[in-house]
């Protein structure tokens, strides 16, 4: 059994969250965010730290949830799963068919990576402290990775 993830891990996780559901709100969405859902996929099950996943089959779920359901897949990578985050999971996440993948690393600073899923595989696009994230799809989202580690 692993231990939980460290104090900036789930600060960041929180704030994350908290940040999308308000942008989720704000465009009217059909989306709802979820903290460690266990997601179907071909080769099995993953628990992503975050699903943005389609509000109405989340309404509908149990345990788990398909990965046609999910929107975004989000890791946050810790020290111990930054290999897993980086490299296994998005090409699991892609073989599902999930259309986004967001990786969120803490060290040095906060930085997103913002995968999009294209002929197979996630095109990432990275997000530094003082940048915005200035997304469209699934819904417009303008966030500095700098206001994730804020209480």
């Amino acid at each position: 059994m692993s231990p939980n993830p460290g104090v900036p891990h789930q600060r960041t996780n929180l704030s994350l969250a908290m940040l999308l559901v308000a942008a989720i709100k704000r465009a009217g969405a059909p989306f709802e965010v979820l903290q460690a859902v266990n997601v179907v996929i071909p080769d099995g099950l993953l628990t992503p730290d975050l699903v943005i996943a389609d509000a109405a089959a989340a309404d509908r779920a149990g345990t788990t949830l398909s990965a046609h359901d999910v929107a975004v897949a989000i890791e946050i990578a810790s020290p111990s799963t930054r290999v897993a985050d980086k490299r296994l999971k998005p090409s699991l996440y892609a073989a599902a068919g999930i259309p986004h993948y967001w990786r969120v690393e803490l060290d040095p600073a906060p930085r997103l990576y913002l995968g999009r899923l294209e002929l197979g595989a996630y095109r990432d696009r990275l997000v530094q402290v003082g940048e915005s994230t200035g997304l469209a799809d699934p819904f417009p989202l303008d966030l500095d990775p700098g206001r994730l580690l804020r209480g």
